[in-house]
């Protein structure tokens, strides 16, 4: 199975930890859809909640409509990403049940 880590070309983090569900120096394979987004909240221990902002096309008014989502991410301690934060998440097998997606890095 092709793991999108080593395909994206990212590189690891500095500082290494001994989280399991790290994609850098645990045991998870990241495969599916990629994904960049703005942290918006990063209360929760070991895991943030990304938002994203795409256009939706509405085909009565023939213009397009901005919208938002929220997707819950892990977040290694390697990596640590703070509110405010752009970041760059990864899917992964479901990891609890509403987080399935891992933070592989800070986007520019």
């Amino acid at each position: 199975m092709r793991n999108a880590v080593k395909d994206l070309g990212l590189t690891p983090p500095e500082t290494s930890c001994e989280d399991p569900k790290c994609p850098f120096h645990g045991k998870v394979t990241v495969r599916g859809r990629i994904l960049k987004g703005m942290v918006v909240r990063d209360r929760m221990q070991g895991n943030v909640v990304v938002e994203m902002e795409y256009i939706h096309w509405i085909p009565k008014f023939k213009r397009y409509q901005r919208r938002r989502g929220k997707i819950s991410a892990h977040n290694p301690p390697c990596i640590s990403a703070k509110s405010g934060d752009r970041v760059l998440i990864g899917e992964t097998r479901p990891r609890s049940k509403t987080v399935s997606f891992v933070v592989l890095g800070k986007a520019a």
